[in-house]
């Protein structure tokens, strides 16, 4: 199969023209504003109100790190379709992280938009996840797509759940690409990233998963033994966990 003709790909470019179709013609409010000296120029802020015009990858940068927009869900509707390829690119800021590019969805309350608006989103995010999965040629590793994904949405459950609905070799590996990326914070009782809010929820059902799920599937792949150690100390629980003959040391 050609990577061109790849069903996640596909599904992922369907997306993007969905956010592209829904919020063309979108604008910053009109009275919107920001800080010269923080922010950027009257003429940069002409640019946000008006149309489908797109930003320099600097003044887009800006605009979904900042935080103190009036309407910041006007402002996001406005750079989305951009914001989005730039993410799938690889593109983003490398100096920021995955809970900071996912911010700028949390700040703006999408998941409260509309349905025609708030559907095109949820679709995006489940369409990049799932061709993180399953594509051999993604931009961005999926545990920092997964991040993106919780942390925009507020919830590990759906993310969790179509990780669970993708088998095979590729899926599997970047399984266990993501355990061994998190291990060390979760063996420490912290979720592997900055969480804006429900840090704990998150960090317990992540855990539950990996212990329930993601153990015997692993295991029936081959991961090094190693791997498979993290998740079963992640079943103990406090001083069990770090007196235990193959605690592989860290110190927290």
């Amino acid at each position: 199969m050609q990577l061109a003709d790849h069903p996640s790909r596909r599904r992922l470019a369907a997306a993007l023209d969905g956010l592209a179709r829904t919020f063309r013609g979108m604008t910053a409010r009109p009275d919107e504003h920001n800080c010269e000296c923080h922010w950027g120029s009257p003429d940069e802020l002409r640019l946000l109100k008006t149309p489908d015009v797109e930003l320099d990858p600097d003044l887009l940068r800006r605009t979904w790190q900042a935080v103190d927009w009036s309407h910041q869900a006007a402002v996001l509707r406005r750079i989305l379709p951009q914001f989005a390829r730039t993410l799938v690119g690889g593109e983003a800021d490398a100096t920021f992280g995955p809970e900071d590019w996912a911010r700028a969805f949390r700040n703006s309350g999408w998941r409260e938009w509309p349905a025609d608006h708030s559907g095109p989103v949820w679709e995006f995010l489940h369409a990049w996840w799932a061709s993180s999965l399953t594509d051999p040629d993604t931009a961005v590793p999926a545990h920092e797509v997964f991040v993106l994904c919780a942390e925009a949405s507020h919830t590990v459950t759906p993310w969790l759940a179509d990780w669970a609905g993708e088998r095979g070799p590729l899926s599997d590996r970047r399984l266990a690409e993501a355990v061994a990326e998190w291990e060390y914070d979760l063996l420490g009782d912290d979720l592997p990233w900055q969480a804006w809010e429900y840090g704990t929820e998150m960090r317990d059902e992540l855990s539950a998963w990996l212990i329930d799920h993601a153990a015997p599937r692993l295991r029936a792949s081959g991961a090094p033994a190693g791997l498979l150690n993290g998740i079963r100390l992640l079943g103990l629980t406090e001083e069990d966990r770090w007196t235990d003959p193959q605690w592989p040391g860290y110190r927290y």
